[in-house]
C-alpha cells in the first residue's frame, strides 16, 4: 500500500504496517488526542474547537446500505463528543499518522482549498466498495521507448519519398552530391533532436507537441504563429501522403484510371550532358484522376479519424510491418539483381555504373518529373533539398506522445536520436546501393524503380507504399487537428475558440477544418509544387525549437535543469542557423511568404490575443537584466557610503 493511501479494511484484518519503516508507539488510554480545526480565512467570529477525548478504537461497522456492502475503517470514523473509557485490552491497537495531502482527505478539507471534489457515487446492488484516497492509480496502457517514440518516429519519416522520388533524385544529383544532401538535411534534423530532447526532459510535457515547447520558451505570440504554420505544414503532409498513394495505384493498375493517362514522348533526352537521338514514350497518371481519387481517398480517411485516436492507435502498428517488409524486398532485389526479366537499364551492383553515375546531371523536366529538354521545370540542388526534406520529417512523432509513454524523460531522447539515426544511414547506403544498379536514363525515367527490381515481385512494393502512405496520412490528419486544438485551449486567440474541446475530447471542428485544407492540396495534384511549401512549415518548427533550447540554455534560469546533458547553445544555434539556411536554398520567395505570414499570425495575437498565464524566455532575459543591474547598483552604492561614527 503506497503512501498516503487507505484501502478498505477487511473484517478482523490487522492494521498493516507503516510504510517506509516508519514505526510509531502505541497510544495509550492515559494519552489524549487534541484536534484543532480552523476556517482557511478566518473572521472575527469564529471560534477554534478544542476536544480532549480518550481516543478509544471501535471494531469496525459493516453497513449495507441498498445491499451494499460497505466497509469502514475505524481510522476514518470521527470521535464522539462523550468521554469514553479504555480498558487495556484496546491498548494494542494503534493509530497510524499520515501526510497532509491525506490527512486533508481524510477531514474533507479539500472544499475548504477551492479544490473541486467530485460527487459521490450510489454504489449498486451487492457492489463491495472500496475507499482509496490518495493518488490515483494509472489508466491506460503505458509505451516504452521502442512502442512509444522509435516505431512512430520511424514510420512518419519513411514515406512516399523514399519510395517514388529517392532514385530520381540519385539519377538527378549523382551520388556524390546525393551523399551531401542526405547528410546536409540529416544534420539539421539531428541538431533539432538534441535541442528536442533538451527541452523535452527540462519538465512535463502537455498536449501540442513542438507548440507546447515553443510557446513556454519564447512567449505565447511565437508559439502560436509557429504552431500555426506546423499545423498548416502537417495538413498539407495528408495530402502529400494521399497523392503518394492514388499515384502508386494508378500506376500499378493503369485501367483504374477513369481519365486518358498522360503519354509523354520525350525526344532528344540528354544523358551525360549530351541529346541523344530517338524517343521514349513515358506514361503518368491524369491530373483529373489523382484528383478525384485523392478527394475520395482524403474523405474515407477523415471518416477513420472521427473514429477516434484509440482506433487509429490500434491500426498503426500494423501500417509499419508491411513498410519494414518492403524494405527487406528492395533490398533483397537489389543484391540479386539483374533478374532475367530485367530492363536493360538494370545493370546490377556495378563499378562502371556506379562512376557513371557519380556526378550530377540536373536538367530540365516536365511537371510530372519526366526529363524533357523544353520542359517548365529546371531542377538544381536547392529544389532538391526542397523535394527531398519531406523524407527526414517526423521527429515529433514521439513528443506528441508524451502522455502515453513510462518515461518521458527517458524515452523521448532516446527513441527519437536513434530514429534519426538509423533513416540516416539508410539514406546514405541507399544512396551507393541505387547508384550502381542501373544506368542514369532508367533512373530518371523509372518512376518505381523500387518496384521493379524488388524481389519476388513488384505488388509487394506497391502494396507496401500504398500500406505506408496511408498509414502516415491518417498520423498526419490525427495529429494535426489536435495540435489546433491545443492552440485553442490555451485562449490565447479568440477567432480559435471554434476548435476548443475539452480534456478527452475528440476535435472534431479541427478534424473537419484540417479535412478541408487537405482537399484543397489535394486538388493541386502535383506533387513535387506540394513537397517545398511543406518544407517550409517544417523547417520553420525546427528552426523555431532550437531557438528555444538557445535561449533557455543561454540565460541559464534556475528552471532550466534538463536531463538531457548532450546539448550546448552553440549547437542550437548552427542547428536554427542550418534551419534558416535550407529555407533560403529551397527558395527565397518560398521563404519570404512562410516568414511573412508567420510575422502576421504574430501581429495579429499581438493585437488580438490575450496574455498567456506562464512566463517566457524574454521575461526570463528582462527579470536576468534587471536583477544584475539591481546587484551593480547595490555594489556601486556601498562602495561610496560614508563609514558610521562611533
Amino acid at each position: 500500500m503506497e503512501n498516503g493511501e487507505i484501502e478498505a479494511a477487511q473484517d478482523g484484518l490487522p492494521v498493516p504496517a507503516p510504510p517506509n519503516g516508519r514505526r510509531y508507539r502505541p497510544v495509550g488510554s492515559d494519552d489524549s488526542a487534541v484536534i484543532q480545526m480552523t476556517s482557511m480565512e478566518p473572521s472575527p467570529g469564529s471560534t477554534s474547537v478544542t476536544s480532549h477525548d480518550a481516543v478509544t478504537p471501535q471494531p469496525p461497522r459493516n453497513l449495507k446500505p441498498g445491499g451494499a456492502n460497505l466497509t469502514i475503517d475505524p481510522s476514518m470514523q470521527g470521535g464522539s463528543g462523550d468521554h469514553a473509557t479504555s480498558s487495556g485490552s484496546q491498548r494494542d491497537s494503534k493509530l497510524e499518522l499520515f501526510g497532509f495531502d491525506s490527512l486533508v482527505n481524510i477531514l474533507g478539507l479539500k472544499s475548504m482549498t477551492g479544490e473541486e471534489v467530485p460527487a459521490p457515487s450510489s454504489p449498486r446492488e451487492g457492489e463491495d466498495v472500496a475507499i482509496t484516497i490518495g493518488r490515483p492509480k494509472e489508466a491506460g496502457p503505458k509505451f516504452g521507448t521502442m512502442m512509444g517514440v522509435f516505431v512512430p518516429c520511424l514510420q512518419n519519416i519513411l514515406g512516399i519519398i523514399y519510395y517514388i522520388r529517392f532514385t530520381w533524385i540519385v539519377g538527378m544529383a549523382g551520388i556524390w552530391q546525393s551523399l551531401v544532401l542526405v547528410s546536409f538535411c540529416g544534420a539539421c534534423t539531428f541538431l533539432t533532436g538534441l535541442s528536442l530532447s533538451a527541452i523535452a526532459t527540462n519538465g512535463a510535457m502537455k498536449g501540442g507537441g513542438p507548440y507546447y515547447l515553443i510557446g513556454r520558451a519564447l512567449g505565447p505570440e511565437v508559439g502560436v504563429s509557429i504552431g500555426l504554420c506546423f499545423f498548416l505544414g502537417n495538413a498539407v503532409a495528408g495530402s502529400m501522403y494521399v497523392l503518394g498513394a492514388v499515384e502508386t495505384f494508378l500506376d500499378a493498375i493503369p485501367s483504374a484510371g477513369l481519365f486518358q493517362e498522360s503519354v509523354t514522348v520525350v525526344n532528344n533526352t540528354l544523358l551525360n550532358g549530351t541529346a541523344t537521338a530517338g524517343t521514349a514514350t513515358i506514361s503518368t497518371p491524369s491530373l483529373h484522376d489523382l484528383q478525384v481519387y485523392g478527394v475520395i481517398v482524403t474523405i474515407l480517411l477523415c471518416f477513420i479519424v472521427f473514429g477516434g485516436v484509440k482506433i487509429i492507435n490500434k491500426v498503426a502498428p500494423a501500417f509499419l510491418i508491411p513498410v519494414l517488409f518492403s524494405l527487406l524486398c528492395i533490398y533483397l532485389g537489389v543484391f540479386i539483381a539483374p533478374r532475367h526479366n530485367a530492363p536493360k537499364g538494370i545493370t546490377g551492383l556495378s563499378l562502371t555504373s556506379l562512376r557513371d553515375n557519380w556526378g550530377s546531371e540536373y536538367q530540365r523536366t516536365n511537371n510530372a518529373g519526366v526529363p524533357d529538354p523544353n520542359g517548365s521545370i529546371y531542377w538544381d540542388f536547392n529544389a532538391l533539398v526542397g523535394l527531398f526534406f519531406p523524407a527526414v520529417t517526423g521527429i515529433m512523432a514521439g513528443s506528441n506522445r508524451s502522455a502515453s509513454l513510462k518515461d518521458t524523460q527517458r524515452s523521448i531522447p532516446i527513441g527519437t536520436l536513434c530514429a534519426t539515426l538509423t533513416t540516416t544511414a539508410m539514406y546514405l547506403f541507399s544512396v551507393l546501393l541505387f547508384g550502381a544498379l542501373s544506368t542514369r536514363e532508367e533512373l530518371l525515367t523509372d518512376r518505381l524503380l523500387t518496384a521493379t527490381v524488388a524481389w519476388p515481385a513488384p505488388v509487394v512494393i506497391y502494396i507496401g507504399i500504398i500500406l505506408s502512405t496511408l498509414g502516415a496520412a491518417l498520423q498526419s490528419l490525427t495529429g494535426a487537428p489536435r495540435l489546433l486544438a491545443a492552440i485553442a485551449n490555451d485562449d490565447i486567440l479568440p477567432v480559435l475558440n471554434y476548435f476548443k474541446v475539452s480534456e478527452g475530447a475528440e476535435p472534431h471542428a479541427a478534424t473537419l477544418f484540417t479535412a478541408l485544407i487537405c482537399i484543397g492540396c489535394v486538388i493541386i495534384g502535383n506533387l513535387d509544387l506540394i513537397t517545398p511549401t511543406i518544407t517550409m512549415f517544417f523547417l520553420l518548427c525546427y528552426a523555431g525549437v532550437n531557438l528555444s533550447c538557445f535561449l533557455l540554455d543561454l540565460l541559464d534560469a534556475p528552471s532550466w535543469r534538463p536531463r538531457w546533458k548532450l546539448h550546448h547553445w552553440s549547437l542550437s544555434l548552427v542547428g536554427a542557423l542550418l534551419c534558416v539556411v535550407i529555407m533560403f536554398l529551397i527558395s527565397w520567395s518560398f521563404t519570404v511568404i512562410s516568414l511573412a505570414l508567420a510575422s502576421l499570425i504574430y501581429y495579429y495575437v499581438s493585437l488580438k490575443g490575450k496574455a498567456g498565464d506562464w512566463g517566457d524566455g524574454f521575461k526570463s532575459a528582462y527579470f536576468q537584466l534587471a536583477l544584475r543591474s539591481l546587484r551593480s547598483l547595490g555594489a556601486h552604492c556601498s562602495s561610496h557610503s560614508k563609514p558610521s561614527s562611533s
